[in-house]
């Protein structure tokens, strides 16, 4: 059987390459991206370190050619594309609504939104080809609650819960499983750049969780691959929470 190929956009850093790891070690064939060329060297070095392989394409997710483009180039590689996790996404702005600026939430609306709805899209058809695959969007805590200051962060990832389970149920027959992930507060280098910059005191982060703690990229990456792979083929449009208890409160 030949090995299974999964697409991670915004898969060099952070959570995204945590998974990107998480899939290598597990057997599949990776492909990662960025909207930043100059990440390949450094996202293939680091595969290399652990004895892993992984092919990177630059990809802004907001230019519908282009994710297009990239999800064609995966099924010309390997001949089929079994997963996607959408997890290219920002956060800009952090104010009340009165007081935000609207073009941060256009730019949120066309990364979070449109960026995962065409990952949705091209993955779909390409999967309709080979028989089916699974999808993994990137939600999060903003995405099930509202949260103080994030109104427009909390729009834009609302909408990919929707996304999430409407498609869900269009293709719940044809083998296509459409899930996604809700993180809380999870350590990787932008929130630590936040912090650094007096951004938020990691107390009050903490605080906000039952488990008064911070979540690790691995924590997420493992429900991933888990919504993912062959070891759960009966969830879909499901919101899978990794918060620390916040949603038990």
């Amino acid at each position: 059987m030949s090995k299974k190929v999964v697409l991670i956009t915004g898969g060099t850093t952070g959570i995204g390459k945590a998974t990107a790891l998480h899939f290598a070690k597990n057997g599949f064939n990776v492909v990662v991206t960025s909207r930043d060329e100059n990440k390949e060297a450094l996202i293939i070095s680091d595969f290399k370190q652990s004895g892993l392989d992984v092919t990177f394409f630059p990809l802004d997710v907001t230019n519908e050619e282009q994710v297009e483009l990239v999800i064609s180039k995966t099924v010309q590689k390997f001949g089929k594309l079994d997963s996607i996790v959408n997890n290219s996404g920002i956060s800009l702005g952090g104010a009340v609504l009165g007081e935000t600026i609207s073009d941060d939430l256009k730019k949120m609306l066309d990364t979070n939104v449109m960026g995962v709805y065409y990952g949705m899209k091209y993955a779909i058809k390409a999967m309709e080809k080979t028989g089916g695959g699974t999808i993994v969007n990137l939600a999060s805590i903003a995405g099930l609650n509202g949260l103080y200051a994030t109104a427009q962060y909390n729009a834009s990832k609302h909408a990919v819960v929707g996304l999430t389970k409407g498609a869900a149920i269009d293709y719940a027959t044809k083998g296509i499983r459409i899930n996604a992930v809700a993180p809380g507060a999870i350590k990787t280098a932008v929130f630590q750049s936040a912090l650094d910059a007096g951004t938020y005191r990691i107390e009050d982060i903490e605080g906000i969780h039952p488990m008064n703690r911070l979540g690790e990229v691995e924590d997420i990456a493992k429900a991933i691959y888990f919504l993912a792979s062959d070891e759960n083929t009966f969830m879909t449009g499901a919101v899978l929470s990794i918060d620390g208890g916040y949603n038990a409160k």
